[in-house]
């Protein structure tokens, strides 16, 4: 057999290993809301009969019907969903569906293999294969008077359609990395990450079912740093801020407009992404030490974030 054959053997069987792990915890979704009727895919991702899944899908919906691979069909209700990351989670009344275990999106590599499995065009159980075209991408959403950029979107080549939004995307091992959003068009698509901040949304969702988020009050653009303290902390960039609301945790705190921002928490803050990416409930009256350039000197000061009205 010659190498080309082996590579495509090789490629073959990851995908439907993949797709055979992954097909019986994927649903096909009926939505039904004030709109009219929608669908969308969904992945169980818990023994419980959890469900992950595009907050789009479900918006104005408080229930469904989830149809699996093997003809079950389970009456689903929307726990709670988030615009601001287009992340949903349901709940079927069936039991006994496998869960999908779930992967960490930051581990993923330009180039990659992944396996997208959904529902498009109302065709159950579709199965597209392709790689991580990029990483990093932002995608823009709105809730009411809030926006904000879902970062470190995943574009894949995998083709996704209408009716993919929600279904899981997989690395080469099966754990679920991403869910799919058909957004983008056909033949490219996104899908918001699965990692740590996600991991947390989700988790609101399930035990609260509403995602609450902090607000520190500050508006800023990322600048380089000077290069001998670039080299000492590593970090090429910060954040500038352009604006710091009177009376607001970061203005209570000590902010100055035209302070650079270099960590908070203890993590580097290099844009705006990096603060939003803090703001979520368990921030909310903590204590989040924050490190600035200020003229020239490092300057510490300690802000308590406020809930986000």
């Amino acid at each position: 057999m010659d190498p080309e054959t082996d590579a495509l053997d090789a490629y073959s069987r990851v995908v439907s290993t993949v797709a055979a792990s992954l097909l019986p915890s994927v649903a096909s979704l009926t939505v039904r809301s004030r709109r009219g009727e929608g669908a969308g895919s969904a992945v169980v991702y818990n023994p419980d009969g959890f469900v992950l899944t595009s907050a789009h899908v479900v918006a104005g919906a408080d229930g469904g019907v989830a149809e699996f691979t093997n003809g079950t069909q389970s009456r689903f209700d929307v726990v709670g969903a988030d615009p601001l990351s287009d992340l949903a989670v349901l709940r079927i009344r069936e039991t006994g569906v496998p869960p999908a275990p779930l992967g960490n999106a930051d581990d993923l590599r330009i180039g990659q293999l992944v396996v997208a499995v959904g529902n498009p065009l109302g065709l159950a159980g579709s199965v597209t294969a392709g790689v991580v075209s990029a990483l990093g991408r932002s995608l823009p959403v709105r809730d009411g008077r809030h926006a904000r950029l879902i970062d470190d979107v995943i574009q894949t080549d995998a083709a996704l359609n209408p009716g993919n939004s929600g279904g899981a995307l997989a690395d080469s091992a099966g754990r679920v990395v991403g869910v799919n959003t058909a957004v983008a068009g056909i033949g490219l698509g996104l899908a918001v990450p699965i990692n740590s901040t996600t991991r947390l949304i989700v988790s609101e969702l399930m035990s609260t079912g509403r995602v609450r988020r902090a607000w520190l009050g500050v508006a800023g653009a990322t600048v380089p740093l000077p290069q001998p303290l670039a080299q000492r902390l590593g970090q090429s960039k910060g954040l500038r801020l352009a604006e710091v609301v009177p009376g607001s945790p970061a203005g209570q705190a000590g902010l100055y407009v035209g302070d650079v921002v270099l960590s908070a928490g203890g993590w580097p803050i290099t844009g705006v992404q990096d603060v939003l990416r803090l703001m979520l409930g368990p921030a909310i009256g903590t204590r989040l030490p924050i490190t600035v350039l200020r003229k020239d000197a490092l300057v510490d000061v300690v802000a308590i974030p406020a809930p986000l009205d």
